[in-house]
């Protein structure tokens, strides 16, 4: 089977259809997976929503709240801290804890039944690590402990980009299954699927593989779990590590560019499109005027 084409530039890039990419590949693509923010594979966090929108706005209506209540009686130091925190910046350090424990947190198949360590989720490790950057921060008794668990939660309702929604039904109309493959536990991509009106086929997590990306565990039990080929499914992401590990698997590639998701660096993304492995390039700018990302996406699945 002939090589996938090489992308050597970004005009190279938007150029690629859809069509040319079966023609290389000689198969026609009949599953999309993605990271769900974070919930991001990773095609959910950052990829299909817009994670820092919704907890800075989160972080900073809770400690607006919080400082204002008269009733609370907050320590003095707790007040000059909280009047002093760049939300913006908090809420990427949290997300920063994310990236740093789904990379490192070693597979476990075994289950607690079976004598294995359980599972921890995302949900855990948001909790937790929040309450250790509050602490970080010198504002660790600006909210009770229940607000801090509902604050957690902020995960599980996070705003979709604007062609999302509307995208996803397209790929569904289209007679793609679409499938989240998300780090992201499942009860939290239950509730962002329902809150953000994401209309998957199927919802996939790490925690359905007891393993978190860039475990190989996760990119090829979701394929098993659909039935089909590598070679039929497509990572979708906006995030180039989680598709340069889901090309080791085999799987096709879809990179979905979204405004500040990207961690690789203007050199690594240039040697990702000399080097090929990224099968269809959407790039922020790619399409007409409300009809990009996701829309875009569909525009050139249609033409094959």
């Amino acid at each position: 089977m002939p090589a996938v084409p090489m992308l050597s530039s970004q005009s190279d890039a938007r150029a690629m259809s859809y069509e040319r990419m079966v023609g290389v590949a000689d198969i026609a693509l009949r599953a999309v997976l993605m990271h769900q923010p974070n919930p991001s594979a990773d095609l959910v966090f950052g990829t299909v929503v817009n994670w820092r929108l919704s907890v800075c706005n989160e972080l900073q209506n809770r400690a607006s709240i919080a400082l204002s209540d008269s009733t609370t009686s907050l320590p003095s130091i707790t007040r000059i801290n909280a009047s002093m925190i760049d939300w913006a910046a908090f809420a990427q350090a949290w997300r920063n804890t994310y990236k740093n424990f789904t990379r490192n947190y070693p597979p476990s198949p075994a289950t607690a039944k079976d004598g294995g360590t359980p599972f921890r989720t995302v949900d855990q490790h948001h909790y937790d690590s929040l309450v250790e950057l509050l602490e970080a921060y010198g504002v660790s008794g600006l909210w009770s402990e229940n607000e801090v668990r509902e604050i957690s939660r902020v995960w599980h309702f996070l705003a979709p980009w604007p062609d999302s929604s509307i995208g996803l039904d397209g790929l569904n109309n289209l007679g793609i299954q679409t499938c989240t493959l998300s780090n992201g536990n499942v009860s939290l991509l239950q509730d962002m699927a329902a809150h953000a009106q994401l209309h998957w086929t199927h919802i996939f997590s790490s925690e359905h593989f007891g393993a978190y990306k860039p475990s190989p565990t996760v990119y090829k039990g979701a394929v098993e779990k659909l039935g089909l080929r590598v070679e039929e499914v497509a990572m979708v992401a906006a995030h180039l590590a989680d598709l340069k590990a889901a090309k080791g698997c085999g799987l096709k590639t879809i990179y979905t560019e979204r405004p500040m998701e990207e961690d690789f660096d203007v050199e690594q993304i240039e040697a990702a499109k000399r080097e090929g492995w990224v099968d269809i390039w959407v790039s922020i700018e790619d399409g007409e005027d409300g009809k990009r990302g996701f829309l875009e996406l569909v525009r050139r699945l249609e033409i094959m």
